[in-house]
This record gives structure tokens, C-alpha cells and sequence, in this order.
């Protein structure tokens, strides 16, 4: 996680009394069930062992939009998404950003290896074909190839590239080595900026999964919460054509930046 806090609680908008704490009880239930079913479908429709049908994207955009309105999230997407093969970059806040961003298009994603090895979790989204990462391994050049050769079969897949999560405030540095994947590929870059917000449009510190959050404290504190309310913006696409992947990279982090300080003031750029 992220080096710039040791832990952040979802706080704001929890609710005190009974009713909070009994609905939270329910919707841990509801998530368990759906988790379950997920487990299901994914079977049934093939997708432990053949995850890039096109039955199968269709079943997860679908599974992760019931997944937010079981979470009470409340989405509000601008811009407008490639419709086509695009290598996709967003800004990393909570482990949420991945359903959020899977509920608007079909992709695959690159993922942390550690997320892997979550109980029920884990295994979907290796049925989801995701791809896996062991940061400081060294493996971004072969991740690199491996995520070349998916754009190339017509794959659109997520990155996030700072590497790590931040509190939404600040946007690190972008590492460009995935970044030779859509050079490979030929393919655009389209950046995406996710920002979560509270009832003042201002960002929502409290909803980042840093320092030493567990999933399961996480989510058992945001379940609390009435609402979660988040902005996901598709900037405009950047070309390969014609450049190298430190220029892509810069770009893409560009336009990021650019979102992330809309109606929300100067934005902290971290190395």
C-alpha cells in the first residue's frame, strides 16, 4: 500500500444507532451471497477455464453495477470511453476502483499479486482474467509483453501505474514501463481519473485502502456508510503512433492531473 499514511478510516457519513450497524450486518450477508453467486456463475458460464469469451465480460460488467448498488455507491461517469482495444491508466485510491471502472466497459486488469491470495475474492478474479504483479520484482518488462500480446488479440486492459494507492489528494508518478505495452500493441492509452467525494464535492480522504488498512476492516467500515459517493472520468485518448513510452506516460499523467484538480483545488504531485 501506499507509503504516505499508515491507515485511513472510512469515516465520514457513517451513521450512529442501531439501523446502521443492523443494515451493515445485512449487506455483509448480501455480499457473502453474492460473492457465492459469482462463484456460480462464474462455473456455469466457463470461466475458470476459458475467462475471455465474450459471455464472460458481459457477466462481469453486469456482476460488478449489482456489486455498487449493494455497496450503496453512487456513480457519476464523464467523458466517453474508447470503443475499441485501448490500454487504460487511472489514478488508485481504494481496491474499489476496480469494480467501478469494470462496471462502465469489458477489460482485464493487472492487478497486485496479494490480491490474489484474498479469500473468494482472489479466486474470481483470476477467473476474470486478471493479471498478476509482485511489485518490486522486476517483472514489469515481461508484465509488459504479456499485456502486448493481450491488446493485440483485442483486449482492453487496466493499469494503475503510480504503483500503489494514495488518499486521492495527490497523484504520484507514473512508472512507464508498462507503458511499452500499447507501443508493442499499437493501441491508444485512454487515462482515467477516479475521485471519491463527499457531500461537498471535495475528495473523500476516508475512502483510500493505504498504509496498513486490511481488506476486511475496510470494508466492514465503509459498509457503514449511507452512501459512497465517486466521479470516474474517460479523458481523451493518447496515440501511440509516433512516440516513445516515456512521452506516453507523461501524457497520460497529464491529463489524470488535470481531472483530479476539477472544482477540488490544487492537486499535490508526489514522486
Amino acid at each position: 500500500m501506499s507509503e504516505m499514511n499508515d491507515s485511513v478510516s472510512v469515516s465520514p457519513d457513517m451513521q450512529s444507532g442501531l439501523w446502521p450497524q443492523l443494515r451493515r450486518v445485512l449487506r455483509v450477508a448480501r455480499i457473502v451471497l453474492y460473492l457465492l453467486w459469482g462463484f456460480v456463475l462464474a462455473f456455469l458460464l466457463g470461466a475458470f477455464w476459458s475467462p475471455y469469451r465474450p459471455v464472460v465480460l458481459a457477466a462481469k460488467q453486469r456482476w460488478c453495477r449489482h456489486f455498487l448498488r449493494i455497496l450503496g455507491v453512487e456513480l457519476t461517469v464523464t467523458g466517453n470511453a474508447v470503443d475499441a482495444p485501448v490500454f487504460l491508466v487511472s489514478n488508485h485510491v481504494s481496491w474499489l476502483d476496480i469494480p467501478l471502472i469494470a462496471s462502465q466497459r469489458h477489460l482485464y486488469f493487472l492487478s497486485k499479486a496479494e490480491v490474489g491470495d484474498w479469500p473468494l475474492i482472489g479466486t474470481l478474479a483470476r477467473a476474470m482474467g486478471t493479471l498478476f504483479i509482485k511489485r518490486g520484482s522486476g517483472e514489469s518488462s515481461r508484465k509488459a509483453r504479456e499485456i502486448g500480446d493481450r491488446l493485440k488479440q483485442g483486449h482492453t486492459v487496466l493499469v494503475f501505474p503510480e504503483g500503489t494507492t494514495t488518499d486521492g489528494t495527490g497523484l504520484r508518478r507514473f512508472f512507464p514501463q508498462l507503458f511499452d505495452a500499447p507501443l508493442m500493441a499499437n493501441v491508444p492509452v485512454q487515462p482515467l481519473a477516479v475521485r471519491y467525494l463527499d457531500d461537498r464535492g471535495a475528495p473523500d480522504a476516508a475512502m483510500a485502502f493505504i498504509g496498513d488498512d486490511e481488506f476486511h476492516h475496510h470494508l466492514w467500515a465503509m459498509l457503514l456508510r449511507n452512501r459512497i459517493r465517486v466521479r470516474l472520468h474517460f479523458c481523451e485518448p493518447v496515440s501511440a503512433q509516433g512516440t516513445d513510452r516515456k512521452a506516453l506516460c507523461e501524457g497520460a499523467w497529464g491529463k489524470v492531473a488535470e481531472q483530479l484538480t476539477v472544482d477540488s483545488g490544487q492537486l499535490t504531485a508526489r514522486g
